[in-house]
Formats: C-alpha cells, structure tokens, sequence
C-alpha cells in the first residue's frame, strides 16, 4: 500500500509538470573522443556571446559525452574542450524558425604536444555525486593503493566490512556486489574470501547504488555496489603496471595492458598478491544452566594467501554501430590459514575445570573460470541501442582441515584429532538483452530480460579419532550428532523490466516495473530431504528530479527490493574451527522484501559537491542470527542460527561533500547517521530494537610541491543488536606520493590503521548466556609501491577546466 500511495504521488506531480518548459530553445549534442570515438565524460562546454565572447550558458557533459543548452535566440560561439585534447569553436545561429539545433558529435583529438609536454597533476575527485549512484574514483585514494578490494570497500562512505568480511550499506548486509555490472567468480563463492583476493590495482572506480531502478535485478534490498575494473580503449599500445611490498608481509603485482588497431581492441590485465594477515581476539562467557560455567576463550589466527587473476579480452569493431566483445578470466588462489584457540571453563567457585588447546590448520584451494560474450548495437538516433550479453562461471572450492587438541589441565601432548574436509561448487548462467529506444529528445523508453540458472553444492565430512587411533565419521563417536552432509541449491531466476524516462528543463521522471519469477530446489543427502519454492514478484521503481538552479538539483526516488537467503545461511552443516562458537544454515529462510524511500538535494558548486538526503526503509521478513546456548560434542557452545524474525524499520540522513578551495587542497567527507528499529521474536522471546547510530568519514589531501600527503579518519558510533551491542570504533590512515621518471612513475607510501584500533567489540545479553567479544581481522599496514605507465598520463580529471564555473551536469 505505501509503494502504491508513493508511486500515485509521483505520477500526478510528474504528469502535471510534464508541460512546463522555460524556453522552446535548445542547442545538444555530444562530444568525442577522436581517438577512441567515445563519449568524452566531463568536456567543458561553453556557450559566448558571438558579439563580446561573454559567458551565455555552458556545463559539462556527461557519461556519454552529451550535452543539452536552453539559451534564447541570437548568435553565439560555442566553445567545447577538454583537459589535453584540442579546442573546438562552432558559430551557432538560434532563431525562433530554427529553434532546436544538434550539433551531432563534436571530435576532440588529443593535443599531443600537450600530452608530450604537459603533466597532468591533477586527478579525479575521489567521489562524484550524480543522479542515481554515487561514483568512487578509488585510485586516487593513497590508502587504496596495493589493498585488495575488502579494504578498498572499508574506505567508502557508507559501506562497512565486519570482523568476518561480510559488507554492509548503511548499516543492511543485503547489499548485492558485482563486477562491471553484473556477478562475477571475482568476488568468489562467498564475498568475503573473494574480495580479499582480488587486488585492488585491477579496480578503476567503485559505483553505489543506494536505490536500484527497475532496470537492476532485485537482489539487494540495501542497493548495489558495483566494481568497474579498468579497461583502456586508447589507439596503440598503452598500459600501466603496479608492485607493492608491505608489512604484516604482503607483497604484490599487477599490470594492465591495452592495444587498439584497426577493428581490434585487445585488453588484458593480470594481478599477483601474496599476504599474510595476523589476527586475533578473545570471548569471555557465562552459560548459566543446570552447571553454570564462565568460559574464557583466546583465539589468534594468521591467514595467508596467493592469489592469481587472469583476464583478456577484445572488443571487435564490426563498424562503429556494431561492436562484438569477448573476454575471460581465472581466478587460482591458494591458501593456508592457522588458527590457535585455548579454552579456560570454571565453575560457579571460579575453579579451572578445563583447559585444552585446539590448532586449526586449514588448506583452501580455490579456482574460478568466467566466459562473457557481450555485442552492442548502435542505432542512428542517438540514445538508441541494442546490448546483448551471455555469461558462465564455474567456480570450485576445497577446503582441508587438519585439527589438533591438547589438555593443558592434564599436560597431554598436542595431537591430531579432527581432520574435515569441505568440496563447493558453484556454477552459473547469465543471459541479458538490454533495449533503449528515444521517443524522443527527452523522452526514452527501456526494456529487458535477464535470465540467471545457478546450482551450488556442498560435500561436507567430519571425521574424529576413535578410542583405538583410526578416523572415523564423528557420528560415531558422538550418538546424535549429524555433521557430515551434501546439500544442494538451485535457483533459476527470469525476469522482464519496463522503464519510461522523460528529462524536461527542470523537472525529470523515471517510472519502471520489474517482473522476476525464482524457482527455487533444495536437497539434502542427510535424510534424503528435498525442498522446492517458487515466487513471482514485482518489482516497481520511480524516480522525480527537479533542478531549482544550474547548481542545484532536488532528487526522490522509490524502489521495492528483496533479499534471498545467503547459500550459507540455507546451508544447514555447522562449522567446525570454533567447536564452543558453532554457525550453520537453516533451510527453511525465506526472503525478506524491502520497500525503500529516498530523497536528496545535490549541489554542484564551482569548487565543491555537497549532497544531503533522507532514507527510509520498510523489511518484512528480515533475517537475523539468533545465538542460543547449548551443547555441541559434548561440550557447552554458543549456536547461531539464521532466522525470519519480523519487521524493520530503518530510516537516517546522510551527508556527503568534497570542496576543493584551492587547487592544492582538498577535504571531502561523509556523514551518515541512521535508526533501526526491529520488531521481530524468537520461540516465544521477543527480539525487538532501537538501535540509533553514526559512521563519520573525513579525508583530505595536500600538496606540498611534488607531493601528496592524505590524511583519512573513520568513526563507527556503537550500534544496539537484537541479543545485545556492537561498541565504537575509529582508525586513521596516512599515505603520500610523489611523480617520478618525468609522470611516467609513481611513488606511494601508506599505513592503514596508524594507531592500531579497528577492533570489533561487543556483547550478547540472552536468557541463558552473557558473554563480552573482542576480536581484530588484521593489525596495522604499512605499505610501499610503485606504478609505472606506458603511453598514458594520470587518469582524467573529474572536473573540467574550461569557461563554465556553474558545475552543471546534463
């Protein structure tokens, strides 16, 4: 109902305005890239008085290089440039029985003597604010360089990485992630091992979507955050190589390459990382039962890993209408992780009755393999496309654990006890059609079909040494206990889209429906247990923007979403590292729907950004974790169990600025400051929340004559859970670097972390356990490396240079 009420509000207030226009005039037309024959993104455009050359109009271009001018009559020069690529100057005469001129594309060739001679010392702001996404420029962030893409994640407004690697946005973990677009085996079986492996090098810029069109599928309920990885398009040869060395020992290579002849476009890339990341905390428990027992648990971990990343591809120019892309990629990593857990259990006197040493020793070998065929199709009229695209990953994973134990209490000898042995599989199928037709200049229409069939499997054996030296299945030894299981999951999603989009002078409206229709089958070898669902859902999504100046635009837009239950969360076997800290699956999860609001106001100002909106979140059937007491082999243990718990309703306001006073400085920030309220139980224990809290980021950078220095700060404000509290947190992150070998290199040195603080703290608060945590993924960072360039200059800045100082994008 409150989608329904929103969307009749929208449609009256964009019809009713869709008449008004301030002026009949209009000069358009799209600026490019000579070399490559791209849209050239942020040209400076500007329109002067053919009498005096005073400044009439003017703006930047966008995406696609288009621009679109609402001047009155009367003649004009129109002025169209770009950071190291010619000026070009076109006479314009707009006369009331010529009244809309396009100017079709503008060429822009690269200047280059100003390319041999010049260097190019500004950058890409580091966040650039626009209509439907908020665009992170990770690269230029000093911090960033020789992360892999789990870190690089932790710098970005908004988003957060827990203890566990799991991402979060604005404080939901039903956030979907993907690679150029769509899923990728990057980010492997499960996001966390995935983004730790991928390189951050390899990663152009990282794109948030708060509120998803009904153009993007609707997994997600908290948006989507999207990695474009870098690909170049330049003529010739081109490329760019980076290696890294750093302490805690990590150690790293990755390069891209880019050739353009002819009809031929040849791109590969390739990253090397090698690190170790030290770890550890500690869980200090009380289980209160029939015996209660104070538990102190102390965990330290080292995990190490290297990883490779393949990818090449092409892309085959039929005609400049017509272009056929093909690319692969490999994903191998190998890693070995140790874990070391002492257990200290007294009684109700405080007399130590247990003490045992448990060694984990992990062996996870993981490979991918990703086949994508996209074509694109390029009309006459402008705006008018065709994109088709076919997808298939396999992705496979083993994970071997050799497990030790000692009794300190009784001075035993540490031997091997345990040994569990988990084969996953993971196999995908993507198919895509995407069609834009333009109605007309400011109206277009899009419609699409996505197709996914996906099967993941788990083959999953404990075994235990029994009383005469031999392994065998842990059923044996403990009655009752079912650790060992196969499960299996197949979902086939289809779905159809609709979106209309008018643009007018000031007002613009975006209204779309999307259809999708899962099948969903379960089976479990344990029990021989199978379990179908299916659901047909839809989807609406709409968008109103108004802009009350050139500077400054007014933004809402609703969007429905849902989040299907994670395949580990459906999973039903239990982990086995921590035996007192036990995590496994449920089957019978459903998904949760969310109905998402948001509203915005973006300034676009002459040195500087600012963005500040509102949101507001309803979930039904949101998913949490419930930790109960219990026992688990024999021994007393936290269980969590993933359930559908109830409602939420979250709603917060955000802030996000980056100002640039003077050409050597610059700060930008993000404030977000939110409210969750849950209402949800738990056999018959009511599980409800308030929980209000904050995530600051501020960063800024100077220039001090050849070099940069960066100075970037985080505070995560405590957080109220449904069982207890996450406590604060906050880290600082230094970095600095300096052009070498006249531009063609760079130098960079940082330290993430500098003070050592980001530390998760917590507590759990329930009728039968009450415990504090603590634990630290990875200690400080310090790092240093160095980039070196072939034919290419750094990256493009994000602002043009040009007349205009209005900021304005079209």
């Amino acid at each position: 109902m409150k989608q329904f009420i929103f969307l009749t509000i929208l449609c009256v207030l964009s019809f009713s305005t869709s008449a008004q226009t301030n002026s009949n005039f209009e000069i358009t037309g799209t600026v490019i890239d000579g070399s490559t024959n791209d849209g050239l993104e942020f040209s400076t455009v500007s329109l002067l008085n053919a009498a005096d050359s005073s400044l009439v109009d003017g703006g930047i271009t966008d995406v696609n290089g288009f621009f679109r001018l609402t001047p009155k009559p009367g003649n004009y020069l129109l002025k169209a440039q770009f950071i190291s690529y010619t000026t070009r100057f076109i006479s314009i005469k707009l006369e009331r029985n010529n009244p809309k001129i396009n100017l079709g594309k503008i060429v822009l060739n690269p200047d280059t003597e100003t390319l041999d001679e010049v260097v190019v010392t500004s950058a890409k702001d580091q966040m650039q604010l626009e209509l439907d996404k908020r665009v992170f420029n990770v690269s230029e962030n000093l911090a960033n360089i020789g992360a892999n893409a789990s870190e690089i994640l932790e710098q970005i407004p908004s988003v957060a990485v827990d203890v566990e690697g799991n991402v979060s946005l604005r404080g939901s973990n039903n956030v979907r992630i993907l690679v150029d677009g769509k899923p990728s085996g990057l980010v492997g079986l499960n996001n966390q091992d995935g983004l730790r492996q991928l390189q951050g090098d390899l990663i152009e810029r990282i794109e948030v979507v708060t509120n998803p069109s009904a153009r993007y599928e609707a997994e997600g309920s908290a948006g989507i955050i999207n990695i474009i990885l870098k690909k170049d398009k330049k003529r010739g040869f081109n490329g760019s190589f980076t290696a890294n060395a750093g302490y805690p020992y990590n150690y790293g290579f990755s390069g891209n390459v880019n050739y353009r002849t002819g009809r031929f476009n040849l791109f590969s890339s390739y990253g090397l990382g090698y690190r170790e990341n030290p770890g550890g905390g500690f869980t200090d428990r009380i289980s209160y039962g029939e015996d209660t027992i104070a538990t102190f648990i102390d965990n330290d971990r080292v995990r190490t890993g290297l990883a490779h990343n393949i990818r090449v591809g092409t892309d085959f120019y039929f005609n400049d209408n017509n272009i056929l892309t093909a690319s692969g990629l490999v994903r191998i990593s190998d890693e070995e992780n140790t874990t070391d857990i002492t257990y200290f259990d007294r009684n109700v006197n405080g007399q130590l009755i247990g003490n045992i040493f448990r060694e984990d020793f992990e062996k996870e070998d993981d490979d991918n393999i990703e086949y994508d065929l996209a074509y694109k199709k390029i009309f006459k009229e402008e705006g008018h496309e065709l994109n088709a695209q076919f997808q298939f990953r396999d992705n496979a994973e083993t994970e071997q654990n050799s497990i030790s134990e000692a009794d300190l209490l009784l001075d035993g000898p540490l031997e091997e006890y345990q040994r569990v042995l988990n084969v996953q599989n993971d196999r995908n199928i993507l198919m895509q059609i995407d069609y834009v037709y333009p109605i007309s200049k400011t109206k277009k229409f899009e419609a699409g079909y996505r197709g996914t069939i996906r099967e993941i499997s788990s083959d999953y054996i404990v075994e235990q040494r029994d009383s005469l030296g031999n392994f065998v299945p842990i059923e044996e030894v403990f009655e009752g206990l079912n650790l060992s299981n196969k499960f299996i999951y197949e979902e086939d999603v289809h779905a159809t889209y609709a979106i209309f989009e008018n643009k007018m002078d000031r007002w613009g409206y975006q209204l779309g429906l999307r259809l999708e229709q899962t099948y969903i089958t379960l089976f479990q070898r344990e029990g021989n247990l199978e379990d179908t669902k299916e659901y047909l859902n839809a989807f609406p999504s709409a968008f109103v923007s108004y802009k009350l100046s050139k500077i400054r635009t007014l933004q809402a837009s609703y969007s429905r979403r849902l989040s299907r239950p994670r395949f580990w969360y459906l999973n039903p076997f239990s982990s086995f590292t921590d035996p007192r800290n036990i995590r496994r699956g449920n089957t019978d999860l459903d998904p949760s729907y969310t109905d998402s609001y948001e509203v915005g106001l973006l300034n676009n100002l002459e040195k500087a950004s600012i963005y500040f909106g509102g949101y507001y979140r309803y979930t039904t059937g949101t998913i949490e974790r419930i930790d109960v007491a219990g026992i688990f082999a024999n021994q007393p243990a936290t269980i969590s169990t993933p359930y559908n718990i109830g409602t939420e309703d979250a709603f917060g306001i955000e802030a996000n600025f980056s100002y640039d006073p003077v050409r050597w400085f610059n700060v930008n920030g993000n404030a977000n400051i939110y409210q969750a309220s849950t209402d949800g139980s738990f056999e018959g224990q009511e599980l409800s929340r308030e929980a209000l809290t904050a995530n600051f980021r501020l960063n800024t950078r100077i220039k001090l004559g050849d070099v940069n220095v960066q100075v970037s700060g985080n505070y995560r404000a405590p957080e109220n859970t449904v069982q207890g509290s996450r406590k604060s947190f906050y880290t600082m992150d230094l970095g600095a670097n300096m052009e070498v070998l006249k531009g063609k290199g760079t130098l960079t040195l940082s330290v993430n972390d500098v003070f050592n603080t980001r530390i998760w703290r917590g507590n759990l608060v329930t009728p039968t356990l009450v415990e504090e945590s603590e634990f630290q993924w990875r200690y400080r960072q310090t790092r240093l490396s160095f980039s070196y360039r072939i034919n290419q200059k750094k990256q493009r800045e994000g602002r043009g240079d040009g007349d205009y100082e209005g900021g304005d994008e079209f």
